[in-house]
């Protein structure tokens, strides 16, 4: 049977199921940069950050993190809780790169004392833009309880990912995650973890083990996660 398409991100396609709050997720061979200015499609990409991701929330569950993650089900699916995305990426930064360095002029690679929480405003049109707790708060996005769970929650997924990193001889230099409320009101972790979302850098070599190479063009985005995968799957 067919289910209808609820949604088609650059990513991501999204379908209903037989199962009442439960949604299917197709992963897309597409890639993007630069909300979507830079733009191809890469045979596998959608295979590695499917079993990526499926093994990145298996193990932050195993930390304590709620997720809407159900299973993986195919190369290219899996299975999840319908919520509704809480319009915000929550950013975590351990180390500067990025966009923060033009922002604020820290240098590439410096260390930061203590995990940086950011939110930015999931709007296209306006290029996503870096936004305040007040302003969340002035765009009725979510209340004052409803702020403080989301930077408790990043930063518990921050630690597992560390955690993880770390086993893998990786540095975690940011993320950026998204949220949603269940039927019942609770905010969980939503989306995806990958190197698509991630930079991480190798401890030793500094080598890229994200998307960035694809950004900068600095090596193969599919051997990249795919050595990315194989240092997951082998711990």
């Amino acid at each position: 049977m067919k289910h209808a398409l609820l949604y088609e991100g650059k990513a991501k396609r999204v379908y209903e199921t037989d199962e009442p709050h439960v949604l299917r997720i197709e992963y897309k061979d597409e890639v993007t940069a630069g909300n979507g200015a830079k733009k191809d499609e890469m045979s596998g990409k959608g295979r590695l950050n499917n079993r990526i991701t499926a093994a990145i929330f298996e193990y932050i569950a195993q930390h304590g993190v709620k997720s809407h993650f159900i299973r993986r089900i195919s190369e290219t699916e899996q299975l999840v809780q319908a919520v509704d995305i809480v319009p915000l990426e929550v950013v975590v930064r351990n180390i500067a790169a990025g966009s923060i360095t033009k922002r604020l002029g820290f240098e590439n690679g410096h260390r930061f004392d203590a995990p940086l929480v950011e939110f930015f405003y999931k709007k296209d049109e306006l290029n996503d833009p870096l936004i305040t707790e007040d302003h969340i708060q002035l765009l009725h996005i979510a209340n004052e309880e409803e702020i403080q769970s989301l930077k408790a929650q990043a930063l518990q997924v921050n630690q597992a990912l560390i955690q993880l990193m770390d086993e893998l001889q990786l540095d975690l230099v940011d993320f950026k995650i998204e949220f949603g409320k269940d039927r019942e009101g609770h905010l969980l972790l939503a989306d995806e973890i990958s190197p698509d979302t991630c930079r991480i850098w190798d401890k030793v070599t500094g080598e890229n083990f994200d998307k960035d190479v694809y950004r900068n063009d600095t090596g193969s985005l599919i051997e990249t996660y795919e050595s990315f995968l194989n240092k997951l799957e082998a711990l």
